[in-house]
């Protein structure tokens, strides 16, 4: 038999499909919707976590549960700009860009091979369609290399990444590390997501043509609408064979 959230999700998401609860509508309060379906707020919670987890339903912090939009798929590309990440609306794409100084501390001071409490400028990268938030990245560049005019605000996609390619060394080395894992609290909060769906974790770190490591990056996709595409170009045998 079975269980009272799946019940309710069932229905809450019938009502979604059929179209009696539109997109964009606000869903009734959580005490409500409780009280609708005689169950306890904890259980209502997991049926809505589980509408959450298949994208139909948002929760935005103080304002409630939504019928989102759907979103585009986005595919992050391997080896270029770390928010290079393509969709079958590219244009909608925009990028909010926060700009802030910081000492390297943990994992920082790895990735960037700079001693502890050097100072970062950091910049923290929400790409967006709308209101609706595709990725989120987190890129740190050695105090001595930032730029003195940094990109901040809404900007599209092409544009920031002209502006931030102008401004710091070229990249002649580009190491990505992916994984799968659970998203953070705040990741959840940022990305709208359910904290039980899996987010795509990719840790890139770029080096100047010296070695020296002028940039890395931390971005997170959210696992049920994010592909990442990495193209290798294998050297030939004739290609070998004349180094």
């Amino acid at each position: 038999m079975p269980s009272r959230r799946h019940v309710i999700a069932d229905d809450l998401r019938a009502q979604i499909l059929t179209g009696r609860i539109k997109t964009d509508d606000r869903l009734p309060s959580e005490a409500q919707l409780a009280s609708h379906y005689r169950v306890s707020t904890p259980t209502l919670r997991n049926a809505l976590a589980a509408l959450q987890s298949e994208g139909l339903v948002e929760k935005i912090h103080g304002k409630g549960n939504f019928v989102r939009y759907p979103r585009q798929r986005v595919t992050y590309v391997g080896g270029g700009w770390p928010l290079q990440t393509k969709s079958s609306n590219e244009s909608a794409l925009r990028i909010s860009v926060h700009a802030t100084s910081l000492l390297a501390h943990g994992q920082l001071v790895s990735l960037l091979k700079v001693p502890a409490n050097s100072p970062l400028t950091e910049l923290v990268c929400l790409n967006h369609e709308g209101e609706s938030p595709h990725s989120l990245a987190r890129v740190y560049i050695p105090g001595g290399l930032a730029p003195t005019e940094l990109p901040d605000g809404p900007l599209c996609c092409v544009s920031f990444e002209a502006k931030v390619a102008a401004l710091r060394p070229p990249l002649a080395e580009i190491q990505e590390r992916v994984s799968a894992r659970p998203p953070t609290p705040e990741e959840a909060a940022v990305l709208r997501i359910s904290p039980t769906l899996a987010v795509l974790a990719i840790t890139r770190v770029g080096a100047d043509h010296t070695g020296r490591v002028v940039e890395a990056a931390l971005l997170v996709l959210p696992g049920d609408r994010a592909d990442a595409l990495f193209t290798t170009h294998p050297m030939t045998g004739e290609r070998g064979e004349d180094r």
